[in-house]
């Protein structure tokens, strides 16, 4: 079995949690808890030029307390 985050055939979106943190991920696993579809539904390499041209701050958004 191939890794499903690394198959080229794949049909992937690109995920977004609160602390703007992007993420690759297959169309075959469910969405998990905390993240929102913000791109896709794409090919791999559509998805992973969205995360390059879209993530350009790596560091996690502050969270706010209060």
């Amino acid at each position: 079995m191939t890794n499903p985050f690394e198959d080229a055939e794949a049909r992937y979106v690109v995920l977004v949690n609160d602390q703007n943190q992007h993420s690759l991920w297959p169309t075959a696993i469910e969405v998990p808890a905390g993240w929102t579809t913000a791109f896709g539904e794409n090919d791999r390499q559509a998805c992973l030029d969205y995360i390059e041209q879209n993530w350009t701050d790596l560091a996690p958004r502050p969270t706010t307390v209060g």
